[in-house]
């Protein structure tokens, strides 16, 4: 069994097959799901796992280019706890948002139900 980190074993894979530049989406359990993508899918109920707890666990352990988040969720609760963790994140129409998760590398779906929970993360490297 793994010390630390992410214990789900398709996640923690996923996660070790990024590349630089890879996009990673951490969604609601309301965003549409790409139909030939891979999806890990953690939704339980809703409300667990909650996406600021899914971002967390990812934040640990991912080295990040960049991040992006819809301009939809300005103003609210999503907005400050993406701020909280990831204060340069750009923002774009939710629209836009929704296309970057078809070709993602990896879609993390999470039992978020706040409108607009969804964030793409750009792989970085440790160098």
């Amino acid at each position: 069994m793994k010390k630390h980190g992410i214990l789900n074993g398709p996640l923690s894979g996923a996660l070790a097959t990024l590349g630089h530049g890879d996009l990673v989406v951490v969604a609601d359990c309301g965003l549409p799901l790409p139909l030939n993508g891979p999806v890990v899918d953690l939704a339980v109920v809703p409300g667990v796992p909650t996406f600021t707890a899914v971002l967390d666990a990812l934040l640990d352990e991912l080295v990040l280019e960049s991040a992006l988040a819809a301009d939809e969720c300005r103003g609210g609760p999503v907005e400050r706890w993406i701020r909280d963790r990831l204060p340069e994140a750009d923002y774009i129409p939710h629209e836009q948002l929704k296309g970057l998760a078809t070709v993602a590398k990896v879609l993390v779906r999470t039992g978020e139900a706040t409108p607009y929970a969804n964030i793409v993360l750009r792989s970085g490297v440790p160098f």
